[in-house]
């Protein structure tokens, strides 16, 4: 079986979105101190890197990462650019992601990036979507407050994935495995995405 990994990894320097916390690292204990282990930590927020969105991320009182049904992260799904969404039409697709190229795995913030239309989003709901996956760093705009795509997805049953490494990925279908971690309490999880090419 091949996967392919479409996680960005989590180190010092990873793109966190402005004014959020960054990933930072260190070490509490070292062998070649004489110590008996290696043990590091590190200090982060959920949303740098690779992650899923809880519902409480958008709005008190929605389910928290640990809350997140497994379900929606792991099955059958569809890459494609974002332009090409429209070629679905009718077409029912549970997981999506899409490939917009505006990705932190480059080693930088994106200034911007183009997000899905409200009616867009929902016509797919209306067609069984229950994921909705970006490699951008959110799906909505940078400078939204409003985050309707957001609201929309939670207010339909659907999850979402920000922050995968599509790069090279061609348009396809694939089996994902997403899984979040279980943090209680939290708006959002990191997780270890990869596809499998389905024939």
């Amino acid at each position: 079986m091949t996967l392919r990994d479409i996680s960005i990894a989590l180190a010092a320097g990873t793109p966190e979105w402005p004014g959020d916390t960054p990933f930072s690292c260190g070490w509490t204990w070292r062998k070649d101190a004489g110590a008996s282990v290696n043990l590091s930590s590190f200090t982060t927020s959920p949303h740098v890197g690779t992650h899923a969105d809880a519902p409480l991320h958008v709005r008190d009182g929605w389910p928290a990462a640990d809350a997140m049904p497994l379900a929606p992260f792991t099955g059958p799904a569809r890459v494609i650019a974002p332009e090409h969404v429209g070629a679905l039409a009718g077409e029912r697709v549970e997981r999506l992601l899409l490939r917009t190229g505006r990705s932190i795995a480059d080693g930088a913030f994106p200034a911007d990036w183009p997000v899905l239309a409200l009616d867009a989003v929902r016509a797919l709901l209306g067609r069984g979507l229950v994921l909705l996956g970006v490699d951008a760093p959110s799906v909505d705009a940078r400078e939204s407050t409003t985050l309707p795509v957001h609201h929309c997805l939670f207010e339909g049953g659907a999850y979402i994935l920000e922050n995968l490494d599509l790069r090279g990925v061609p348009d396809g279908r694939y089996e994902l495995t997403a899984l979040p971690v279980k943090l209680a309490g939290l708006d959002a999880a990191p997780v270890r995405a990869a596809l499998r090419p389905l024939s």
